[in-house]
């Protein structure tokens, strides 16, 4: 409804204009009918606007002598004032429906990220953040991106227009509140500053102690600073990226298999699951029931690793499963450790 309203109030813009133009060409041909050729088409033509605008400082075409010259300067006069004033309501009503289509959107937005939980909180969507909140989104889980640059965020929504977003500085606690933080289940400094990263991870932490921060780290050097300041997770995109050609060499058809995995249409993805203490004594076997979107590859207990665990095995307070599903089978498993069948 609001994009129809916004198209009729062009509509009426372009309309407007138009008229405009017409009475300005009638006007210009006329007068110069009226007057004769010893009149150029600019003498017309401001004979026309000063008439149109009541400045009226003298008859530039002297009409006098034709019979219909001053009742035609009537016509137009009338004509022109009238569209004239369309004109500008019209566009006074297209500068207010900007403005409060801005103020509507953004009262929305800020109601429907007021709603989240467990979301995560990406702050910056450079190249780094624009695959992070890609992927975030492919899998199903909710986020809310946040960029100082306008013009970062309306490049991410030309390929993700649901995207819940806001305009800000995400070093400043007030954006991060503004972005649900409270309500948050992690949140990404992914800015391209090292800096802006440390403070990021020191605010949301301070805001929400129990959330995980994930950082982004260009120099070794600062990340021992940004651990310190909250980030659970530093991350060095040139570091990844070695170890990553390396494996590209060594171990070609492992990454080739990851790879597909990131871009098949199934979305098929390697997952975390933490078991509760409801489930402790419990088979493996249970988190199967209905779910065939999922296999678990390993269990980490202890932070010892034992790997294709068999059905029959029984879980503790705090296994952490590694499993590959497709969202489907995340929601499911879930579910499941909920309680919800």
């Amino acid at each position: 409804m609001v994009g129809h309203h916004e198209s009729k109030v062009i509509r009426n813009l372009l309309i407007a204009l138009l008229a405009l133009l017409s009475v300005f060409i009638i006007g210009t041909v006329g007068y110069r009918i009226l007057g004769g050729s010893q009149y150029s088409w600019m003498d017309c033509f401001y004979m026309t606007f000063i008439t149109i605008s009541t400045i009226g400082y003298h008859e530039v075409v002297d009409v006098t002598g034709h019979e219909y010259g001053r009742l035609f300067t009537v016509f137009i006069g009338i004509a022109g004032i009238g569209v004239l004033g369309y004109v500008l309501s019209t566009v006074t009503a297209f500068m207010l429906e900007s403005d409060l289509n801005i103020s509507r959107r953004r009262r929305k937005m800020k109601s429907r990220i007021g709603q989240l939980k467990n979301h995560y909180i990406v702050c910056g969507v450079g190249l780094v953040g624009t695959n992070v909140a890609h992927d975030l989104e492919s899998t199903g889980r909710p986020t809310v991106i946040i960029d100082n640059d306008l013009e970062n965020i309306h490049q991410y929504l030309e390929t993700h227009p649901a995207q819940l977003y806001l305009q800000g500085d995400a070093t400043d606690n007030d954006v991060l509140l503004a972005a649900g933080v409270m309500n948050a289940r992690g949140v990404f400094a992914v800015a391209h500053d090292d800096s802006a990263n440390l403070v990021i991870s020191l605010s949301s932490k301070q805001l929400n102690p129990k959330l995980r921060v994930v950082a982004r780290c260009h120099s070794p050097k600062n990340a021992e600073k940004t651990r310190r300041a909250g980030a659970d997770e530093v991350i060095s995109p040139d570091f990844s990226g070695g170890l990553r050609i390396v494996s590209a060499m060594v171990r070609p058809n492992v990454m080739n298999f990851l790879d597909e995995m990131l871009k098949s249409d199934s979305k098929l993805r390697m997952e975390e699951i933490v078991i509760p203490d409801s489930l402790a004594s419990k088979p493996l076997s249970v988190l199967y029931q209905s779910n065939k979107d999922c296999m678990v590859l390993a269990l980490q207990r202890d932070e010892t690793w034992q790997f294709n665990p068999q059905a029959n095995h029984h879980l503790q307070d705090k296994d952490v499963l590694m499993v590959m599903a497709t969202p489907e089978g995340r929601s499911r498993l879930e579910q499941l450790i909920q309680g919800i069948d």
